[in-house]
């Protein structure tokens, strides 16, 4: 594993440093690459000419290797496998297994490591089950075993947590723990896993927690060190509130070669933090190559599909694109991200035609020609919105229709043009009830309401493209519509506390103005959206539990897609409309795409003896 990680860290078509500066040391943040653009644009990607892959190549060959060193023969796993046969040595706890296992995937990188960690939370599990006194007895532990096997698929009960669920309750060997932060914090970060109302042992910790932890920021006794920052964070921003990119740049940035212990362990003396630093350096760095890719030729499909000619429609793609590589982030799903993203871009589009960019007699005549699909030249285009809009839409649906066909071996167009036409039909039943002044029920609200949040041309399609076959069957199971209803009420519910006022003044409604009108006048606005909070949490914790849960029609792959949609919403609607801000989350996307890793601390004085680990592998 040492030599697979040095050959990982040496992948890429760049040395270390110029993915860090770029070429001649210039800046890789910036779009235009240099010498870097020339030399991977050269390189051309069989499935989506213009975009290019020869950075994922190198990093699946790279993978391909990794996956050899990753036998029982070679080191790493020599070292697990002998921990796993006979139990924690004096020096190798649980708890540092667990800080392995956190930082890998805080960091991005635990998909190197897959095998090894699988092992570790195998024998976590096994010892949680026994209630061994060493996850028991220790409040750290408990916590981020807790936390780690539940977000892992494992099935593990908040109610083992019912010895620390109430701070007046410690029992007087675990008092200690109400002062020290990092148990305090983990407890925090466990309490936010919750995946059902009735776990109120999780409400319970997490509010306490949340309390001691606030008073330990205001004492002052924290500042100005790394731990103030993590608290800070936690506090401020849930798990999952946050894109995994940026948590990952985040705790790549702060990450202490020196500090950090988790490979002090004796299993993982085959190789060093510095190591892993350079392995992580070039795993982001060589993603964002690929991103920067990405981005330019989803631009200049937005050019050659007339959509920056629309003078109604926002202009979102690079919102979308970041909502893409910040959670599915590995290099070899980019026809994932280059999906997403242009269905993001085309319902945005979609949507402000249908709220103000066209007359009802474009509407129909959108909609009828969806409904033709391929024999649609047997109708007229209205107007020329009409045929740059449904052309976009026809064009884009029918080349990754077909890609995503070949992928699961059979037809899948069809399926991709019902998802389009559900939509379409819930936009147009809003105009109507609009046009007629209808207001709804809460229930007639919601239910299409959840539709033209439009996430079914984002994330269904994208299903598709992320590894797993989906058989028909799969889509017709009540699990995956379920998924789908979880996520899209959450997002909605999230986007209509902050959009009331903005809908309100376009003569829409929505749950926060309808709840208003069934009290009869007796809820103001605040409290009605203060309301919607509880539907909100039941969403989020009802979708985890079912994407967690192991058995189900749908692959656990493609159930991820539902979650990482649900915080992207979070996201962008969790304090504010963010959405709707050109400005809000630019920082964001320069930090996935564009930014190089800036290195805090000792961690800049190390930057050398890593470019030089990376070079003597290149």
């Amino acid at each position: 594993m040492a030599r697979a990680v040095k050959l990982l860290a040496a992948a890429g078509s760049l040395p270390l440093k110029a993915c860090l500066l770029g070429s001649a040391g210039q800046r890789l943040g910036s779009l235009p690459c240099g010498g870097t653009t020339t030399m991977l644009t050269q390189r051309s990607r069989a499935s989506r000419p213009g975009v290019n892959n020869g950075v994922a190549q190198q990093v699946h060959k790279t993978l391909e290797v990794e996956e050899r060193a990753n036998s029982p023969a070679e080191n790493f796993s020599r070292g697990i496998s002998t921990q796993h046969n006979k139990g924690t040595s004096s020096d190798t706890t649980m708890r540092e297994q667990l800080q392995q296992v956190d930082v890998l995937q805080n960091m991005g990188i635990s998909r190197h490591f897959s095998g090894d960690i699988k092992r570790i939370l195998e024998r976590t599990y096994s010892c949680w089950l026994q209630r061994d006194e060493e996850i028991v007895r220790d409040v750290e532990t408990c916590a981020m075993a807790f936390r780690i096997l539940r977000m892992n698929g494992y099935n593990v009960s908040a109610d083992e947590l019912y010895h620390v669920a109430e701070a007046s309750g410690f029992h007087p060997s675990l008092e200690g723990y109400l002062n020290d932060t990092r148990s305090l914090l983990e407890l925090h970060k466990a309490s936010k896993v919750s995946i059902s109302e009735d776990e109120s042992i999780l409400d319970s910790i997490g509010s306490w927690s949340g309390c001691l932890l606030k008073e330990q920021l205001r004492s002052g006794g924290l500042q100005g060190t790394p731990l103030f920052r993590e608290v800070e964070h936690a506090l401020e921003f849930p798990f999952y509130t946050t894109l995994d990119r940026l948590d990952h740049r985040r705790n790549i940035e702060n990450f202490d070669v020196t500090r950090d212990q988790m490979l002090k362990a004796s299993y993982l003396s085959c190789y060093t933090n510095d190591d892993i630093l350079a392995l992580v350096i070039r795993d982001f760095s060589t993603c964002q190559v690929t991103y920067q890719e990405e981005l330019r030729h989803l631009d200049s499909w937005v050019k050659e599909s007339k959509l920056d000619q629309l003078s109604f429609a926002r202009q979102k793609l690079a919102y979308f694109y970041l909502s893409a590589a910040g959670t599915i982030f590995t290099p070899e799903l980019s026809d994932a991200r280059i999906l997403w993203a242009k269905n993001g871009v085309l319902t945005t589009v979609v949507d402000d035609f249908f709220d103000v960019g066209g007359s009802i007699e474009e509407l129909e005549n959108l909609v009828t020609l969806v409904e033709m699909w391929d024999e649609h030249h047997k109708v007229e285009f209205y107007s020329e919105q009409v045929e740059i809009v449904f052309s976009a839409i026809y064009t884009s649906v029918n080349e990754l229709g077909e890609k995503a066909s070949l992928l699961q071996d059979r037809d899948v167009t069809k399926h991709l043009v019902e998802i389009w036409l559900d939509l379409l039909r819930s936009m147009m039943t809003e105009v109507e009830w609009r046009i007629n002044k209808y207001v709804p029920t809460a229930e007639e609200y919601i239910t299409n309401a959840a539709l033209t949040f439009a996430l079914g041309p984002i994330v269904l399609p994208a299903l598709y493209f992320v590894g797993p076959k989906i058989p028909e069957s799969a889509v017709k199971n009540p699990e995956y519509n379920e998924l789908f209803r979880l996520m899209s009420t959450c997002g909605r519910l999230l986007n209509d506390v902050q959009t009331y006022e903005r809908e309100y003044s376009e003569g829409k409604v929505n749950s926060v103005s309808l709840l208003v009108l069934q009290s009869g006048g007796s809820m103001s606005i605040a409290e009605a959206r203060r309301e919607m909070q509880k539907p909100i949490d039941t969403c989020r914790r009802d979708l985890l539990r079912l994407v967690l849960r192991k058995e189900g029609a749908v692959p656990r792959r493609c159930k991820e897609l539902f979650w990482k949609m649900c915080k992207v919403c979070y996201f962008f609607y969790s304090r504010g409309d963010a959405f709707s801000s050109p400005e809000a989350k630019a920082r964001e996307v320069d930090a996935v795409v564009n930014l190089p890793l800036q290195l805090k601390g000792s961690n800049s004085a190390w930057l050398p003896v890593l470019w030089e680990k990376s070079n003597q592998h290149a």
